[in-house]
């Protein structure tokens, strides 16, 4: 189809479709790093306040429960690119490259007429190591994935980034939330003037390793240990660039017509205190709720107009069906079989039920929440389960499977039919080539690569590169 009549189309079923709704909203992912579910004002965090995304929650969808696709950072990525489990895009662990057969959001709405930028961190290109500037050679950069624009960097940045604007390293200075918020807005404003909608995905590095916030920023926290403070003193200048993001968007006159996404790419953090996953069992790389479960919010003011909190349970990997519903785009969009689910229902009436399970499948692990019921394992291949019902024990302290051998039996079935299925997709079933072109890389890390030759002098004195190096001495 014609790019011209493909629009035509796009936009005639967006104005049929949801009340309120602009013709082609602007949509706007934010997703944090190492944020755990108990870390905002709106959970009573006991030291922590977070104003601006209090105030977003205040006004728009509060997800109680929202599940980040993978307990670490590069799987989930590719769950919110894809809307598929992360093995399923050969994402197995953080440094895994995103297979090029793939499809994603990016690439879906740039062709239904949409300008794309990333922002921040990437760390879908196979490159492990503290962040640094994504190379212009680079054959899985941000651009080869849909997006016009981008300012980003492989993995995890800190103060005064070292960020790649298409390949040319730009020098920063300042706080890395606040400035890849300030440059999003500038490539939105631009949008705007050349009268085309806009779907713009920052990725923050906070509040990942090594934390190094301003003094100012952690006063509030001078009673905790040093890494707590400096945690914690990022959160509240990612939390300050929210509130800037959202005023931004007031200020450009589009805000009541953006669908803005926030949420976080895993669970808390074990060593910081106090307790960032407000009393849920596990952290980060872990499959119980704590590692899984995550903050979440969605603010579209001219189609959220009644805001509420539900516990409806979803995860990354609705956000492309949900985006690809919302702009009125065909399935085929999306590789199948994908594992996430449409939320726009939800954005103006309550759901009960969620129909399809929720599926996790990372380093062995697995777990399938089924509404109330949650299976886990932790060893797929030896075929141990537990069952939790988390309506009556979120904290997932007693396994009920004996007490519901007939649920327990039900969702084995299903969890190992589904592992199945992505065994197939790990083969390369899912591809029109039938199988995985080109094979897949094993995640390199990029200070050995002759390409980063001349940077590495450089970045050897860098914070992000010491914290890195001492903890792989560790």
């Amino acid at each position: 189809m014609p790019i011209i009549l493909k629009t035509l189309v796009v936009m005639t079923v967006l104005s049929t479709t949801l009340p309120g709704a602009a013709t082609r909203p602007h949509i706007v992912l934010v997703m944090a790093d190492d944020m755990g579910w108990g870390q905002t004002g709106y959970y009573n965090h006991p030291v922590l306040k977070t104003p601006n995304l209090d105030a977003m929650a205040a006004n728009g969808l509060r997800f109680d429960r929202f599940y980040a696709g993978a307990p670490n950072c590069s799987p989930t990525r590719a769950t919110v690119m894809t809307g598929r489990s992360n093995d399923r895009t050969g994402v197995q662990n953080h440094g895994y490259p995103l297979r090029l057969q793939e499809r994603t959001i990016a690439q879906a709405l740039r062709d239904a007429g949409y300008a794309t930028g990333h922002f921040g961190k990437w760390h879908l290109n196979g490159l492990r190591g503290p962040g640094a500037p994504i190379l212009a050679s680079d054959a899985r950069h941000p651009g080869v994935f849909g997006f016009d624009e981008w300012l980003s960097v492989t993995n995890f940045f800190d103060r005064n980034p070292l960020l790649s604007r298409e390949g040319e390293v730009v020098e920063f200075a300042g706080d890395s939330s606040e400035i890849i918020v300030t440059q999003a807005l500038e490539f939105i404003g631009r949008q705007i003037e050349a009268e085309q909608p806009s779907f713009t995905v920052i990725w923050y590095g906070t509040p990942h390793s090594p934390w190094m916030a301003s003094e100012e920023d952690r006063t509030a926290f001078a009673h905790l240990d040093e890494i707590s403070q400096h945690h914690y003193g990022e959160l509240v200048a990612m939390d300050r660039s929210i509130g800037t993001l959202r005023q931004g968007l007031r200020d450009l006159d589009i805000a009541d017509d953006t669908l803005l996404w926030f949420c976080s790419d895993n669970g808390g953090l074990p060593k910081i205190k106090p307790d960032t996953v407000g009393g849920l069992r596990g952290f980060k790389n872990t499959v119980y709720e704590g590692g899984l479960r995550v903050p979440a919010i969605i603010e579209w003011p001219a189609v959220i107009t009644e805001p509420r909190v539900t516990e409806f349970p979803a995860v990354t990997m609705d956000i492309f069906p949900t985006l690809a519903d919302v702009a009125g785009l065909s399935d085929d969009v999306m590789l199948q079989p994908r594992d996430g689910t449409s939320l726009r229902q939800l954005f103006t009436e309550e759901l009960s039920q969620r129909e399809q399970p929720i599926p996790f499948r990372h380093q062995n692990r697995g777990a399938l929440i089924d509404n109330d019921f949650k299976l886990v394992t932790l060893d797929i291949d030896r075929g141990e389960y537990e069952l939790f019902d988390l309506a009556s024990d979120p904290h997932e302290t007693m396994d009920v499977s004996a007490k519901h051998a007939d649920v327990d039996a039900r969702l084995r079935e299903e969890f190992l039919s589904w592992n199945e299925s992505v065994e197939a997709s790990i083969a390369g079933h899912d591809y029109p080539e039938g199988k995985v072109v080109p094979a897949d890389p094993e995640p390199r890390s990029w200070h050995e690569m002759p390409e980063y030759r001349e940077y590495l002098k450089t970045w050897k004195e860098r914070p992000e590169y010491k914290s890195w190096l001492k903890r792989q001495q560790e």
